[in-house]
């Protein structure tokens, strides 16, 4: 049966991929099964984080506009907040995003944080990697917000973009160390609000120690999603960085982080980061997260 979820999923059958989802989001009996069957695949992951009000949905809707016009696929997960009667997604996002609803080069998926404390859904990481067997060009996940507890996204995504407006100054002052850590792209949105540009400049400063411990200064784009301004350089920035990235070992720091967090789930503890790293660079490029973790 698993065997025949995971045919149809590499085939593009939509409604398996979101059958598997809820299989796996529910802990259905078996579904480790599929997951240890998931083939080694290299999509990059696009991870969209920011306070809440920043325009996060509005972005990632003009973004997707111009990953489709350049020909791509994309597989979207929403972590919406939860509803608190029913743990359910409220599906805020899915408004943002109407127009994608019936495009065969989108899929849309809401999540609920399910009270997660790090603001992913708990499932995160394995509904990510089911959504890189569909064959998605790019996989986008937006979450709830920014804070210090969900610097997660940065261990899940090849490429974390922050979102913050101009009147962010005092919020980005009190996230600076966490921010620093996992943005890869800052992204300005709104920036036709006043102030904008000494915003952005404020902002070069207070990153520019970070610079020293990266290869490469974090890009700032300023962007005006609702008009689709400064769309084209993200995405440009995007695909830059997504390069760049196959060029380094990130990937299997991230990997390492992966089944770190697996591994801990499952109520391992004393195992070494450093140690998995080495392992999973072993392993070549039949690489299986789930089969990996089985021996441990």
């Amino acid at each position: 049966m698993w065997q025949k979820y995971l045919q149809q999923i590499q085939q593009g059958d939509i409604k398996t991929l979101a059958r598997c989802i809820s299989l796996v989001e529910n802990e259905v009996e078996g579904y480790e099964q599929l997951l240890q069957l998931l083939p080694a695949c290299n999509t990059p992951v696009i991870g969209i984080t920011g306070p809440p009000g920043a325009g996060k949905s509005t972005l990632v809707d003009a973004l997707v506009g111009n990953i489709i016009a350049a020909g791509k696929t994309i597989g979207i997960l929403c972590v919406d907040p939860s509803s608190p009667f029913n743990l359910g997604a409220l599906l805020g996002d899915r408004i943002r995003m109407s127009r994608w609803y019936n495009n065969p080069n989108v899929y849309i998926r809401s999540l609920a944080t399910r009270g997660s404390l790090g603001g992913l859904h708990p499932k995160i990481i394995e509904i990510s990697d089911l959504l890189k067997a569909a064959n998605f060009d790019y996989i986008l996940i937006e979450t709830v917000g920014v804070g210090q507890s969900e610097i997660e996204i940065a261990g899940l995504a090849d490429t974390t973009i922050v979102v913050v407006v101009p009147e962010s100054g005092d919020e980005v002052q009190t996230m600076k160390a966490g921010l620093m850590e996992i943005a890869d792209i800052f992204v300005v949105n709104k920036a036709d609000r006043a102030d904008a540009d000494t915003f952005v400049k404020n902002l070069r400063l207070m990153l520019a120690p970070a610079f020293n411990n990266k290869q490469f200064a974090i890009p700032i784009i300023k962007t005006v999603a609702l008009q689709n301004t400064g769309i084209a350089e993200l995405y440009e920035a995007i695909k830059t960085h997504i390069a760049h990235q196959a060029k380094n070992d990130k990937r299997l720091w991230l990997l390492a982080e992966k089944a770190h967090h697996l591994i801990q789930q499952k109520r391992i503890a004393g195992i070494d980061k450093k140690t998995l790293k080495n392992k999973i660079e072993e392993e070549g490029s039949d690489f299986n997260l789930y089969r990996f973790i089985q021996q441990f």
